[in-house]
């Protein structure tokens, strides 16, 4: 892990998570964890060796006091979270699988201590020491106006401390429209320097007359500010585009899938594991490709990321292509 500092700061909300055995209806046994996106991406930095603090707000009870232990027994510095004083609870995840692959989830967190981050408990996170990449996602400013605002406020101090800003879009139309949420994301576009996104959520950071080609969309958005963009493919891999005009494709590892969730989250801690290594473009996206392998042949949100010994598990199947 660094000693010099911390190299990436995120924030958002972590929830109880609960796994039932079968469909919820009918009872059963249920796993306890916990889940929330941006911390999957910390937990599975930090079990590649990297410095990750997590900020965001719980509830003053026992499921708030899981999610820290768990984030701080995974090596996550939890020194930015807080505690909600005015009787929020902490969020609650429920999931139940229906057919082999599917999984159902079912929210409850409206109105909880996660979607009450404030924008000066956010600002003493960040600056009490400040990191070499922000990672947000879409998911956090639409939880609430005060949670928008930290997220805002987050963009500014990166700016102000020059540090790398990675947004995964990770649209939740359970949260917001997608109206609402292209009113939020096409102005923080200019100020991304690493835009992860599926090829459906790419329109999200565009005008509305944008082309429907992923591709064109990708280069309109470099020409909007954008360092480089990320399009997740799913089982058919990733590609990334670059500001020198060329686009790289990974094809994704085979392995046989069991838990689909949490796979984009641990695309992105390996994206951005390789990057704080310093390596090419090529690489980062093998190495994301090779995290989120690991996520879906796993149950789990976290559970299966990989530590950096545990990559070489799975050898190249299928070299990067130079487009």
């Amino acid at each position: 892990m660094d000693t010099d500092g911390i190299e990436v700061f995120t924030f958002g909300e972590t929830m109880l998570s609960l796994r039932g055995s079968g469909p919820l209806r009918l009872g059963g046994t249920m796993d306890v964890s916990v889940a929330g996106a941006e911390s999957n991406v910390a937990i599975g930095l930090a079990r590649l060796g990297h410095s990750v603090r997590w900020a965001g707000a719980v509830g003053e009870d026992e499921a708030g006091e899981l999610v820290l232990r768990t984030l701080r027994a995974e090596g996550v510095d939890v020194g930015g979270a807080s505690r909600d004083e005015g009787g929020a609870p902490t969020g609650l995840m429920l999931s139940e699988p229906r057919l082999p692959e599917p999984t159902r989830v079912h929210y409850h967190r409206a109105g909880s201590a996660g979607s009450r981050l404030k924008a000066c408990s956010l600002e003493r996170a960040f600056t009490a020491a400040p990191p070499r990449v922000l990672h947000l996602t879409g998911i956090t400013p639409a939880l609430s106006r005060s949670a928008r605002s930290a997220a805002t406020m987050a963009l500014r101090l990166a700016a102000e401390h020059s540090a790398l800003v990675c947004l995964d879009v990770n649209f939740r139309s359970r949260l917001w429209s997608c109206e609402e949420a292209a009113a939020v994301l096409r102005e923080w576009a200019p100020s991304v320097d690493v835009l992860i996104a599926s090829d459906d959520e790419l329109p999200l950071c565009l005008p509305p007359d944008a082309p429907a080609d992923p591709a064109v969309q990708a280069k309109e958005l470099l020409a909007l500010g954008v360092g480089e963009v990320v399009v997740k493919l799913g089982a058919a891999g990733a590609t990334a585009h670059t500001e020198d005009g060329s686009s790289l494709h990974a094809p994704a590892r085979p392995v046989r899938a069991v838990d689909t969730v949490g796979a984009g989250d641990a695309f992105v801690a390996g994206y951005l594991s390789a990057f704080l290594d310093g390596l090419g473009t090529a690489a980062r996206l093998d190495r994301a490709v090779t995290t989120g392998a690991f996520a879906v042949a796993s149950r789990g949100d976290w559970e299966g990321a990989p530590t950096r010994a545990e990559l070489s598990l799975l050898a190249a199947t299928a070299g990067t292509v130079l487009r």
